[in-house]
C-alpha cells in the first residue's frame, strides 16, 4: 500500500470515528409511542411548550400502529424499534420512553419486562391510553375495556366543548384543550391516587386494570415548565 493509500485510509477512519461518536445530550428524551395520531399529539403539545419556554430536545418518534390481528406483530416489536432508533440516534438521549398499551396484547408484560432491563422508562396503560385522558376529567377505578373509555371522552369532549364532534384521535391540540380546563395537573393527581397502591415488580400491569403510568413521564416534562 504506497503512502497516498494509507493517509486515505486514516482520513476515513477518522471520518467515521467522528461520524460513530454520540455526544450525550441533558434535558433530552426520546419518546417512542405505539400510536400514530393520539400519543404524538399529546406530547408534541408539551414538547412545543417545551421549546417555546426553554428549548431543549424532545424528541417524539411515530410508530405505526401495531396490530396483532393482521400482522402478528406484539408489544415486543416495539421494545426493537425503541432500541433500533437509539442505535441510529446522533446524540445519547437522558431519557427513553416507550408508551404502549395493554389492548389485547399477550406480551403485555413481557414487553414492558424487556424494555426496563434495556435502561428504558415503560409509560404504560392498562387497558389504553384513552383511560389516561379520561383521568384529565375525572377519577376512575373501573376495569373497563378501551371502547367504553372511547364512548365516555365522547360525551366529555361535547360537554366541555372542547370538539363538537367529541373524542376523535385525530384532534392535533389533544394536549392543549386538555390542559385548557387544567385537566394536565388533574390527570396526574388522579393517576397517583391510582397507582399508589400499585407495588412495582411484584404486581403485574396486566392484571392492575385499569392503570397508567403515563402520568411519571408527563409530571417529568412539566418540571420543565415551572
Amino acid at each position: 500500500m504506497g503512502s497516498d493509500d494509507i493517509f486515505k485510509k486514516r482520513r476515513a477512519d477518522r471520518k467515521k470515528r467522528t461520524h460513530d461518536f454520540k455526544t450525550p445530550k441533558a434535558n433530552s428524551f426520546l419518546i417512542i409511542t405505539e400510536g400514530e395520531k393520539t400519543e404524538p399529539y399529546y406530547f408534541n403539545g408539551i414538547k412545543k411548550q417545551i421549546l417555546e419556554q426553554i428549548g431543549g430536545t424532545v424528541d417524539i418518534i411515530e410508530v405505526p400502529e401495531i396490530d396483532i390481528y393482521g400482522q402478528g406483530s406484539s408489544t415486543g416489536r416495539l421494545i426493537e424499534i425503541t432500541e433500533e432508533c437509539v442505535n441510529k440516534a446522533k446524540i445519547i438521549y437522558q431519557n427513553i420512553w416507550v408508551i404502549f398499551d395493554k389492548d389485547d396484547f399477550p406480551d403485555f408484560d413481557s414487553a414492558i419486562a424487556t424494555g426496563k432491563s434495556k435502561g428504558y422508562s415503560i409509560g404504560w396503560s392498562n387497558q389504553s391510553f384513552e383511560y389516561w385522558i379520561y383521568l384529565h376529567f375525572s377519577y376512575s377505578d373501573a376495569d373497563l375495556h378501551r371502547h367504553e373509555w372511547n364512548k365516555k371522552l365522547n360525551e366529555l369532549f361535547k360537554q366541555y366543548n372542547l370538539s363538537a364532534d367529541g373524542y376523535e384521535k385525530n384532534l392535533k391540540d389533544l394536549y392543549d384543550l386538555l390542559d385548557s380546563i387544567g385537566g394536565v395537573d388533574a390527570a396526574i393527581k388522579n393517576a397517583k391516587r391510582r397507582m399508589e397502591n400499585f407495588r412495582d415488580g411484584i404486581d403485574t400491569p396486566s392484571s392492575y386494570a385499569p392503570g397508567t403510568m403515563v402520568y411519571l413521564l408527563v409530571e417529568q416534562l412539566k418540571a420543565y415548565l415551572k
